[in-house]
């Protein structure tokens, strides 16, 4: 993880990883955290050179991101304040299309590895999350930290944070997303349409 990164900040990820989800016992440890995220980092390996199409990719990457990463989670945050009165009809079709946004979006992002790999490189435990750091190296430029963050408070050991180079996932998504919203005069129904094209 970025040595300047804001100790403040990964506190406060425990309260957001943890909403909704209380009396979840702790079984995870740090083998458990880095095995996940190698297991996460292989699929990613093989789907960047796999030479398959970009929307092959895309679908891959989605499979990757639902089997990994905590989605629940990560969309009910990238939704902000607008998911407490959202109904549960309306919870469902935006996680599902966040998911796919996430794909696409995140999937371009990988794209920029062809040729290259992540590695894993370590794993360590904060308080009652973990952090797994990596670095992604590129065909002709500099390596790229990547950190991972990883709970087992939904009841599975899942990813709920992506850091690349420092920039921080869930937080950039929910500025997003919260914009996408407010353009839409609040509608969740408007959002989700637009974000299943999204990405």
């Amino acid at each position: 993880m970025p040595n300047n990164m804001d100790r403040r900040f990964v506190l406060s990820m425990l309260g957001v990883a943890a909403i909704g989800l209380p009396g979840t016992a702790f079984a995870l440890d740090t083998a458990q955290a880095r095995q996940l995220i190698d297991s996460a980092v292989a699929d990613i390996n093989s789907v960047i050179n796999s030479g398959r199409s970009q929307e092959q990719m895309f679908a891959d990457f989605e499979r990757i991101f639902a089997k990994y990463a905590d989605v629940d989670i990560i969309a009910r945050s990238a939704l902000g304040i607008a998911a407490r009165s959202a109904s549960p009809t309306q919870l469902a079709a935006f996680t599902k299309a966040f998911r796919g946004y996430m794909a696409r979006k995140y999937g371009r992002r990988f794209r920029e590895f062809i040729g290259g790999r992540i590695e894993v490189n370590a794993a360590r435990e904060i308080k009652s999350i973990y952090e797994v750091s990596a670095t992604a190296y590129l065909q002709g430029s500099k390596p790229l930290d990547v950190v991972f963050l990883v709970s087992d408070k939904s009841g599975r050991n899942l990813f709920f944070n992506l850091f690349i180079e420092g920039v921080n996932m869930m937080a950039s998504e929910r500025t997003e997303i919260g914009a996408m919203l407010d353009r839409r005069g609040g509608n969740v129904d408007q959002l989700i349409q637009d974000l299943a094209r999204a990405g």
